[in-house]
């Protein structure tokens, strides 16, 4: 008998009934409550097969059809300790790049914002929100808040055509950057602007970027922990 826990048997069953051609791209997987009898589990341990399964990028929740096979394709990826205009890495995986402006606009700075723009309480501050595509597919979620002292034509900029990076890249050019990373599960609107399930998590990546001593911009970056990944290469000298 396999010492694999239950639920890890489930998604072994799963990707051989794809990997063999049994279930293909696009086909319609047995539903939990078949899995559940076939396996004599219980319904939690499915979902968290499934929940797995769904994370690898391997099947797609639909909400009130089912779970179908995914198409298997490589992750898209961007640099950890850098900052890459995400249109060029787009573009040069030979997809066809895109966004959709969501917000762009000049806000009050709420206490959470000041603290991490480096502003006090009130002040007005630009914001926007944008999502990036990759062939069509959300891939990231930009939420992005600019000193206005720094970078004065952010809200004049036609964001369709240059991205807030690349903008902030020639207008305040890169002294620093601070980066965290985390997984996360995000709220129902997030969530339909990358199309994701409920149950599949994101990498948030936390960026501020300074130029000279000046705070300049604090962002959010959300993405589909299915769809992509963050890297890094570090060389070390030996002394």
């Amino acid at each position: 008998m396999s010492q694999l826990p239950l639920y890890q048997q489930i998604k072994r069953y799963i990707i051989n009934q794809i990997d063999s051609g049994i279930w293909s791209v696009g086909q319609r997987i047995s539903t939990e409550l078949e899995l559940t009898e076939q396996f004599n589990v219980s319904r939690m341990t499915v979902n968290k097969a499934i929940r797995d399964l769904v994370s690898d990028g391997r099947l797609q929740r639909t909400p009130k059809l089912g779970t179908f096979v995914c198409q298997v394709q490589d992750k898209a990826e961007s640099p950890l300790v850098d900052i890459r205009n995400i249109a060029i890495e787009v573009t040069e995986r030979g997809q066809s790049y895109s966004n959709k402006v969501i917000a762009q606009s000049q806000i009050s700075a709420d206490e959470a914002t000041a603290t991490k723009l480096g502003v006090m309480r009130g002040s007005l501050v630009f914001f926007s929100e944008i999502i990036h595509y990759a062939d069509e597919l959300p891939i990231q979620l930009e939420l992005r808040w600019v000193n206005p002292e720094f970078a004065t034509d952010y809200l004049k900029q036609d964001f369709t055509e240059q991205t807030p990076t690349q903008y902030l890249f020639d207008a305040c050019p890169l002294s620093a950057i601070e980066h965290s990373v985390e997984a996360v599960t995000i709220d129902s609107k997030k969530r339909k602007l990358l199309k994701i399930s409920e149950s599949e998590p994101c990498l948030l990546l936390n960026r501020r970027t300074w130029s000279g001593n000046n705070l300049v911009s604090s962002a959010l970056l959300y993405h589909p922990g299915s769809r992509y990944k963050l890297s890094s290469t570090i060389n070390l000298i030996p002394r």
